[in-house]
């Protein structure tokens, strides 16, 4: 049965979970809208987004140093210090900082990302895509999955967990969500990186020898 916007605009209002999950929910159920809510409930979803609105001002700010060269300091907050001092809350916590050391995300999620830098990727990429002789007439579709790609690079909740490449960090996020009954969120983090940010010096190790022996 073909997926329409509609079916999914329906199936979203009604359980406020995302637009990926929902369609992906219309899909497996061949369209059926109660099977569909259904599925969403049984994966947690449905759940986790009812409790999207409410204010989780609580947490901990976790950290991870990796070889003494690379030192990561996140946020991540829940409804209540309860669930903060939860072992599985601190477990993921800790998760966020490791994935950060090893994938350098820029944000924490798309929302983040100035609406100048998606316009400058998709120039970028529109003249890439046409420089490589594409049609015109799919260059956008191009761009539009290369723009989905360039997020899972730079957003931290659309990166695949480093531990398990099935899943994004927000899925994990999701499922501790509707697991914990409460709301959740990764609100910032810091990262640093010896060296980062300082121009070297850019040294010839033969002509350095070379001026030494007075060639």
């Amino acid at each position: 049965m073909a997926i329409t916007a509609a079916m999914v605009k329906e199936l979203r209002e009604a359980t406020q979970a995302g637009m990926m999950d929902c369609k992906k929910a219309l899909v497996e159920t061949d369209g059926n809208m109660e099977q569909a809510i259904d599925f969403l409930r049984e994966k947690g979803l449905a759940t986790a987004a009812k409790k999207a609105g409410r204010v989780a001002s609580e947490g901990i700010v976790t950290s991870y140093i990796h070889g003494a060269r690379i030192g990561v300091i996140v946020e991540v907050n829940s409804e209540t210090d309860f669930v903060a001092k939860n072992e599985d809350f601190k477990a993921f916590a800790k998760d966020v900082a490791m994935q950060v050391a090893a994938q350098n995300p820029l944000y924490v999620s798309r929302e983040e990302v100035p609406a100048s830098e998606i316009e400058h990727e998709k120039k970028v990429l529109t003249e890439q895509a046409l420089n490589e002789g594409k049609p015109a007439k799919i260059v956008e579709k191009m761009v539009e999955g290369r723009i989905e790609k360039y997020y899972k690079e730079v957003c931290l909740i659309d990166q695949p967990f480093i531990k398990d490449g099935d899943k994004t960090v927000g899925q994990l996020l999701t499922a501790l969500i509707a697991k914990l009954g409460e709301n959740m969120q990764i609100r910032r983090f810091g990262r640093f990186e010896i060296g980062e940010g300082i121009e070297k010096k850019d040294e010839n190790f033969a002509e350095e020898v070379a001026k030494q022996m007075g060639n």
